[in-house]
């Protein structure tokens, strides 16, 4: 899988109005600090001017409106990692005039964004009125299972409040929490939450990135529609921006796979204890790919590590899966090669038992008629490697638009060219699994892949890399030699794409109807037949 650095959304808020002009400056001058909250619309946030060069930093948060039904706060976020096990007291000084409401400090303590171990916002000793300046504390207790912390100041309704001299310290743990949610009372976290946080990142990773390249795509059509950029150029943008979401999606189910990964090996080394807030539930069953067992028991959770689900009881497990669009991590691999224009598909240039392509992607699987199983609409997001080795100690080599095998002078230990696509599938899927009825026969529900299943429809994407790889030996000194670039590979590809099979397991063919190649006077187009998996 390539490895690639991920890139991080940076957002400035700007908050300077005629009003303010001379007292507050913009908060991207504060750097660090950033302005949030319910109503931040409605409050003036910003780093106040100093009066002189020795005078401390002061931040101030100020209503704009004459009724607010919600709050502003100026905030910090980042890791834990350095105050995992202790005790931290956040200290500050405020200043306030005519706060109607209340305002004062706050320290958060998350996992991830799927439960608060830790929290205090001093509503139970709120600053309120008009007060000349006052030191605060928030004290939290970090518990070892945390991923985020978050500290800021707040004011929520009508007035003024300045602040300073904000510090947080690790202190001794005989010092009282004053948190609403103190975080010596939280649990562990336990294996079947942690898991459903991971398969839910998952889950959301290729969808974000879709929504985004959808968007950034339009962007560029909106850009040659006012003729500010040529046709040609918005084909690169695209190109360069399909690319990036690519690796985005490689990138980040990268580092989800290897939490999953060392999660399971954490349960099974009895690291991780079943959550002990749960004690009647009747175990965790962990299943890889498809489980035909219905019934898992009332109180009994299954792990899906081949669709990332988790089911919380049979009812659970029932009303999800019976759920009119359910969602599939597709994975296939199989034999690649081409077809060429005019010749038989046994004199192929290619190598049979050595050229491949493998897929692997997010699809949804909608019924179309509401109490009938027969079809389905399946579409989604896939990246697909299309890898071709060429016989005969050949490798390709482009001369202007045309795109030739020449026989390499030195002996080839291997020549493999690549082409990395986007696509969007879209099939019509027949799915001959009968309804069920519930136990007490009251309810009818539908499950899909666990019976006969064909699916027939096509694919278009865009390219995202071409890549040849040679290895060869010159003195007896081994070279492996990347080659990056387009080859003249057509941009985009289309095509038919079938499956055949049995549950969440099938045959699968596909066949592109562009020639890989866009100029070259003898069309080749890609084929590839192989195994598909759709854990549902």
């Amino acid at each position: 899988m390539q490895k690639n650095i991920l890139y991080t959304i940076v957002i400035v808020f700007s908050f300077l109005t005629k009003a303010v002009a001379q007292e507050l400056e913009t908060i991207e001058k504060s750097t660090e600090w950033m302005a949030r909250g319910s109503k931040p619309e409605s409050y003036e946030m910003g780093l106040s001017k100093k009066s002189t060069s020795n005078e401390q930093e002061v931040f101030t948060i100020r209503s704009i409106d004459k009724k607010i039904d919600g709050f502003g706060t100026l905030m910090k976020s980042g890791k834990p990692d350095l105050y995992l096990g202790k005790t931290i007291k956040m200290t500050g000084y405020v200043k306030s005039e005519k706060v109607k409401s209340w305002a004062g400090l706050w320290m958060r303590i998350d996992y991830y964004n799927d439960k608060v171990l830790s929290f205090d916002n001093m509503q139970n000793r709120a600053i309120e009125g008009t007060n000349d300046w006052t030191k605060y504390e928030v004290v939290l207790f970090v518990p070892q299972d945390a991923t985020d912390f978050s500290y800021g100041v707040l004011l929520d309704g009508t007035g003024q409040i300045w602040f300073k001299d904000i510090q947080v310290e690790i202190v001794d743990d005989s010092v009282s929490e004053t948190g609403t949610i103190k975080g010596r009372n939280s649990k562990s976290i336990s294996f079947e939450d942690k898991a459903k946080v991971i398969a839910n990142n998952i889950e959301m990773i290729t969808t974000e990135e879709k929504n985004a390249l959808k968007k950034e795509v339009e962007a560029i059509d909106l850009q040659v529609s006012e003729g500010k950029i040529t046709a040609e150029k918005a084909q690169e943008l695209k190109t360069n921006i399909a690319q990036e979401r690519a690796n985005n999606i490689e990138t980040k189910v990268a580092i989800e796979e290897a939490k999953l990964a060392q999660l399971v090996q954490d349960k099974v080394d009895g690291k991780i204890a079943d959550s002990d807030d749960k004690p009647k539930r009747g175990g965790t069953k962990i299943v890889l790919g498809s489980n035909q067992d219905d019934s898992i028991g009332e109180n009994r959770t299954e792990i899906n590590l081949g669709s990332m689900k988790i089911y919380n009881g049979e009812k659970d497990k029932v009303e999800r899966k019976s759920k009119r669009t359910t969602s599939q991590f597709v994975f296939a691999f199989g034999l690649n090669n081409v077809i060429t224009d005019g010749e038989n598909f046994e004199d192929s240039d290619y190598r049979v038992w050595g050229s491949h392509f493998y897929e692997w992607g997010i699809t949804y699987n909608s019924r179309i008629f509401k109490n009938n199983n027969l079809l389905h609409a399946k579409y989604g997001l896939s990246l697909m490697y299309n890898n071709l080795r060429p016989t005969d100690n050949r490798y390709f080599v482009k001369n202007g638009n045309q795109t030739d095998l020449v026989t390499s002078s030195v002996n080839l230990d291997e020549s493999r060219f690549r082409n990395v696509y986007l696509t969007a599938p879209l099939h019509l899927e027949f799915d001959f699994t009968p309804k069920k009825l519930s136990k007490d026969g009251t309810k009818t529900y539908f499950r899909t892949h666990e019976s006969v299943r064909f699916g027939i429809g096509g694919y278009g994407g865009v390219r995202v890399k071409t890549k040849q790889i040679l290895k060869y030996e010159v003195d007896d000194v081994k070279v492996k030699e990347k080659q990056k670039g387009d080859f003249n590979v057509s941009d985009f590809n289309y095509g038919l794409s079938a499956y055949l099979g049995y549950g969440q397991t099938s045959l699968y063919v596909k066949y592109d109807l562009n020639p890989m190649f866009k100029n070259n006077n003898i069309d080749q187009n890609n084929v590839s037949l192989g195994i598909r998996f759709d854990f549902n």
